[in-house]
């Protein structure tokens, strides 16, 4: 406790008391509410409406509101909101972030800001970390908004589902209470346009589908083909995964680029020999790889030519490429290789935070193609960017955000620095007695292995339930492979097995039970004593007395609030539990950020590779290489945000513009509007592609004392004001050569300066917005006429 907190208190704590009164209000409400009917208590909602309408506030109505939802759950899930969830509910309402523990119910926790903030009609989008997730909480929670007389939606990359409780009369809703909570009952989900999922009240979805509908739908040529009906308010579950862990890569929406398949394949096979620190150099903490002369050398040698020399930005880019796919990017801890839905294999990345396949997504620069060649799979063409965003700019576009997760506060600075979201610590419903215990740490990686066999086999004898997180699917198979020869059975979990997921971990809590899993473990299903669902008193007091579940962890991760994660299975809602962390000093963690020294030590100590030590200057080392990593992959984020903040500027107002030309029909007919949108989709993917050209080249000039990202916003800015006036020009051209009329229009809108020559110019004063519409790239409005730069085109001229 810091000197600060001692004088002035916890500012959290002072935080949940200030919520005291309002939780008190709610819960006085709870009488009153149970003597409703279920049509008076879905009448509520009409009631609420009409309020706001009134001029009341969301504020104002909130202790009545959650307290017809918590109602709701109690009649349809049995479940009632505790006062700890309705805390965590205040706290989504209010756009921070409610740290919870695991178990702790956040799904139903969203459910109380998501009712009240749907009452605006504007939309409420619930965003989760996978399909599976975002079907099983909309069929799951869809019972209380329904009960409510609201509609729910979900978002999948293929379609889109309402909840409809009559939809094949399905006779399984006692079913669905049982096994909710990990298993998705398909009965209630009935197909629907995407549309119609997004004009529900409330929509589950992935975060990578809602960011690339927005990105698809500037990109449609009709409004009517428009999915999303804007961005009001989102709750983020396991928002550090969302929000911190995959903002590093942008979602990118792909067209085929000329087709450089051979040169992969060569470039392959010439970079396949060259050995590390004479021909390249590899930092595994910053990730990078260059080539040294002698390497180069050796290239230009087998190529024939010198791409250096001729300066073939081409080629020099996708030898780094395939240099980078041989040393960076390793097959089952990076990727996997999987059989296609086209026939023949595929390489599919795999998220190394929640280590699930991220299906549909491709490395870009040219480093999948590098891949896909390295492993001898089918390579597609490389891709050509048609659109661009990052999870942080698209999150930016709600009025408000709110999230949940176990494990918040660590990232607390990052949070409020890039989303202006506080983190609030959320009490736990019954005090946590799990035992954490100091990590084991051994000399050797396979001393490692030989002591976490001999642990499961010890707790497994007693009919204690395992589960052994691994950092990679190959450690997972490796790890399953000396189980089987041990003669212990066991259930795996890894990308490769995803479908079962909800399942394998659900049961993780049965007596005898082993479970191995990567970090896919730590999200998502509640892990029950005795097994799910919950019907067996008898199980679960056994596990209970056996000492709960016992998390085991085969290595730390480069951040430790994975680490926290996967401890968090055990010890749910005041349960038994133990976890305990097994460390080599052969560990990728250890062997990169100083392990050496340490193992120096143990080698001057005699210490056996399968004996354990536990020392605490060991435990600082992890915890600090921890920190440094964080803070790698914090400026990493950081310098992705410092870029694409420049690129947002022009995102806003070219997706501004586009929408100009589908709302107005009215006064340009389809020709002249098929011909705007040509142009500026065209002129658009032209412009991302020479951003990202410039942003490598701007890296050069800080050899010569300038700072990379202010030459990339001074050039950026000079090549936007040339791409806007370029369009206007070729718009106007355009159109006039089509011989096509665009009806004049009462009010200055942009589509008028595409009249050409032959239509009389609307007389403007020199202070009057300019009616051509063109836009300042500066402030995103309107030049008033005597500041536009067509000026002297041929639109404006007498």
């Amino acid at each position: 406790m810091s000197i600060l907190t001692k004088i002035f208190g916890d500012p959290n704590e002072k935080f949940i008391k200030s919520l005291k009164p309002i939780i008190e209000k709610i819960n006085a409400l709870e009488p009153v509410m149970q003597a409703l009917s279920a049509e008076e208590l879905k009448q509520k909602t009409a009631e609420f409406k009409e309020r706001l309408k009134k001029g009341e506030t969301l504020d104002d109505l909130l202790p009545e509101a959650f307290a017809t939802a918590r109602e709701a759950g109690k009649r349809t899930l049995n479940q009632r909101h505790f006062d700890v969830q309705l805390i965590g509910g205040i706290v989504l309402h209010q756009g921070k972030i409610a740290q919870m523990r695991t178990g702790e119910g956040k799904t139903l926790t969203a459910t109380l800001a998501a009712y009240l903030n749907a009452l605006e009609g504007k939309g409420v989008h619930v965003v989760t970390v996978n399909e599976y997730l975002a079907k099983r909480d909309m069929v799951w929670m869809g019972q209380i908004f329904g009960a409510l007389g609201l509609t729910t939606g979900c978002i999948t990359g293929a379609s889109g589902y309402v909840y409809d409780e009559n939809f094949k009369n399905a006779p399984e809703d006692a079913k669905r209470d049982e096994v909710g909570s990990y298993k998705v009952i398909e009965d209630f989900l009935k197909p629907a346009e995407k549309k119609a999922a997004y004009a529900t009240d409330i929509t589950y979805g992935t975060n990578n589908e809602f960011g690339f509908d927005y990105l698809r739908d500037n990109m449609v040529v009709d409004l009517g083909q428009m999915v999303q009906r804007g961005h009001h308010f989102a709750i983020v579950d396991e928002v550090d995964s969302i929000l911190i862990d995959e903002a590093r890569v942008p979602l990118i929406i792909s067209g085929q680029a000329e087709d450089a398949t051979e040169k992969y394949r060569q470039f392959t096979k010439v970079v396949a020999p060259l050995n590390r620190d004479e021909d390249y150099v590899l930092d595994e903490k910053l990730k990078a790889v260059t080539f040294t002369e002698e390497g180069q050398n050796k290239v230009v040698l087998r190529l024939g030519q010198d791409p250096w020399a001729q300066n073939d930005v081409a080629s020099t880019h996708q030898l780094e490429a395939a240099l980078k796919a041989k040393t960076l990017f390793l097959k089952d801890r990076d990727y996997v290789v999987k059989s296609s839905p086209s026939g023949g294999n595929e390489v599919v990345i795999i998220d190394e935070f929640t280590g699930r396949m991220l299906a549909g997504r491709r490395w870009s620069a040219g480093l999948h193609q590098a891949v896909e060649a390295k492993e001898g799979v089918k390579i597609q063409a490389e891709s050509l960017t048609l659109a661009t965003i990052t999870f942080q700019n698209y999150f930016r576009l709600y009025e408000k955000i709110s999230g949940m997760t176990g494990t918040g506060i660590t990232s607390a600075e990052e949070f409020h620095k890039v989303y202006g979201l506080d983190v609030a610590v959320i009490p736990t419903h019954r005090p946590m007695v799990r035992k954490d215990l100091q990590d084991n740490i051994f000399k050797t990686e396979e001393g490692k292995y030989q002591a976490v066999i001999r642990e499961i086999k010890e707790k497994n004898e007693k009919g204690q339930p395992v589960l052994v997180g691994t950092k990679s699917v190959e450690k997972n198979e490796y790890l399953s492979k000396l189980l089987s020869v041990s003669g212990v059975k066991h259930q795996m979990l890894n990308a490769k097995n995803h479908e079962r997921e909800g399942e394998i971990i659900a049961q993780a809590g049965r007596v005898g039970a082993v479970t191995i899993a990567t970090n896919m473990a730590g999200r998502g299903v509640d892990i029950i004593l005795g097994g799910s669902p919950q019907n067996d008193p008898e199980a679960s007091r056994k596990v209970t007395e056996l000492g709960g579940l016992h998390v085991i962890g085969t290595e730390r991760h480069d951040a430790r609030r994975i680490d926290d994660q996967l401890r968090g299975r055990a010890g749910r809602q005041g349960d038994t539990g133990s976890s305990q962390f097994f460390v080599s000093l052969e560990d990728d963690l250890m062997r990169i950020f100083g392990g050496d020294k340490i193992k120096s030590i143990m080698n001057a100590l005699k210490v056996p590779d399968d004996e354990p030590i536990a020392a605490g200057m060991i435990s600082s080392a992890l915890e600090s290489a921890q920190g440094k990593i964080e803070g790698f992959n914090f400026d990493a984020r950081n310098h992705l945000l410092e870029y694409d903040d420049v690129m947002n500027k022009h995102r806003e107002i070219i997706y501004k513009k586009r929408l100009a030309f589908l709302e107005n029909k009215e006064s340009m007919d389809q020709t002249a509007q098929f011909i705007s949108l040509k142009v500026l989709d065209n002129l658009w993917q032209e412009h991302l592609s020479n951003m990202e050209h410039m942003r490598d080249s701007v890296r050069l000039r800080a050899y010569g004392g300038k700072d990379p990202l202010v030459e990339y916003k001074n050039e950026g800015h000079r090549m936007f004001s040339e791409l806007l006036a370029a369009m206007d020009f070729e718009i106007a051209d355009n159109i006039s050569r089509a011989g096509t009329e665009v009806h004049q229009h009462t009010q200055p809108k942009f589509v008028q300066n595409l009249a050409g020559q032959n239509s009389a110019p609307p007389q403007a004063g020199r202070y009057d917005l300019c009616p051509c519409g063109s836009i300042n790239p500066e402030t995103g409005e309107v030049y008033k006429y005597k500041k536009c730069g067509l000026i002297g085109a041929p639109y404006h001229k007498k």
